[in-house]
């Protein structure tokens, strides 16, 4: 399709969008763990199971090595038309139920009686990161403001039972971002498993004050069935319910691990995408508003390309509200050295993911670690010499 509108100076601009059908691997990607369950059950061939994980995070990291980076923005005179085009905003809904699927058909594998332990792990790990990557387009339907977005960003969600996400992320992450007090911030010097066990009571915690704030200024207590959290849990509750009927306790493990492996795959994303950063707190007590500059950005185009555009952090946290495929990137910007499956392995590795990244958050702030989001238990570690001129 060809967006075509005319700039201030009486100039025709035609813009075609390149990507426009290739958003399409956003919706038939998240199918893969559940063709690969189909496939064990018909075959009985274990190797199935292993082809989602191959695929996140052995071919994804290739390719976007070997395919590398898209910087194109469209230009600005034409987002409004396509912000209003529905083609993007069907895609979102079409993958929740791909979501599900991958979901059930999973569960459906692993309930059987004679399915190995090795088969159920393999399972479990395969529609866990299949349910943490749902986040993705909660979090994109979540930021938007009417009803049915809201519901669809509540369906992708419960997949992995974070109901909690949009109430936490919309009112609480974005207002505090690249702040020593947000949880969902990772710290200069932090491991990623530190961060994890600060950031998932964090935000869930954080997440429930503030609803419980919402319903009390509308005379409701926090059980209340407006209650958006809990709207959202219900839906878990009622798919791990139908799952306990039909396969029984064995199901339970699977249940708890795919939620696990979901959520861990979000605080992966949120450990990348400010490591280090810190908006400056202004002599009024307040901080700086939300730039680009405070957020990590990729343009790695393939795994943008799955994840609805998620990797350009960068312009979502200044622009809440601009579509992912509008989504800019801007030069200058802090990068991460790969999309995000490339970034997750190197930040389960904390020497290496220090290694890579600690020298791009100092660059970043000019050599002064007053001006990083700094974990301070690390302090005099990064006030040595040798890490600042490393």
């Amino acid at each position: 399709m060809i967006f075509i509108t005319t700039a201030k100076n009486g100039d025709k601009i035609e813009y075609r969008d390149r990507k426009r059908w290739l958003w399409v691997l956003s919706v038939l990607s998240p199918s893969l763990p559940g063709l690969a369950a189909l496939a064990y059950l018909a075959s009985g061939s274990a190797w199935w199971i292993v082809v989602p994980v191959v695929f996140y995070y052995g071919v994804l990291v290739v390719a976007d090595h070997f395919i590398g980076t898209d910087p194109n923005n469209p230009p600005e005179d034409v987002v409004g038309q396509m912000a209003s085009d529905p083609f993007y905003r069907v895609l979102l809904f079409a993958s929740v139920p791909v979501f599900w699927f991958s979901f059930l058909a999973c569960a459906i594998a692993a309930g059987q009686p004679d399915t190995p332990f090795l088969v159920y792990l393999g399972l479990v790990l395969s529609s866990g990161i299949s349910s943490g990557t749902a986040i993705t387009v909660g979090h994109e339907l979540g930021h938007k403001p009417n009803r049915l977005d809201q519901w669809g960003a509540k369906l992708a969600n419960a997949v992995s039972g974070y109901g909690h996400f949009s109430i936490e992320h919309n009112r609480g992450h974005h207002v505090h971002v690249a702040t020593p007090g947000d949880p969902a911030s990772a710290r200069l010097g932090e491991s990623l498993w530190r961060f994890a066990l600060r950031e998932i009571p964090g935000t869930a915690v954080r997440g429930w004050e503030m609803e419980s704030v919402r319903l009390a200024r509308k005379g409701h207590g926090f059980w209340h069935w407006r209650n958006d959290i809990l709207q959202g849990y219900a839906i878990t509750l009622l798919a791990a319910a139908a799952l306990i009927l039909a396969f029984g306790w064995n199901i339970v493990p699977f249940l708890l691990l795919n939620g696990l492996i979901g959520w861990f795959h979000l605080t992966f994303a949120n450990y990348v995408e400010h490591y280090g950063l810190k908006r400056e707190l202004r002599h009024d007590g307040r901080y700086e508003p939300c730039e680009p500059h405070h957020s990590w950005n990729t343009n790695h185009i393939v795994t943008n390309l799955m994840l609805f555009h998620l990797q350009r952090h960068s312009d979502h946290h200044a622009n809440p509200l601009r579509p992912y495929q509008a989504l800019r990137s801007f030069d200058h910007l802090p990068s991460l050295p790969s999309g995000y499956p490339g970034c997750f392995l190197l930040a389960a590795i904390p020497p290496l993911w220090f290694k890579v990244m600690d020298p791009k958050v100092i660059a970043w702030a000019g050599g002064d670690l007053s001006r990083t989001n700094l974990d301070p238990s690390r302090a005099d570690h990064y006030q040595s010499a040798k890490v600042l001129t490393s």
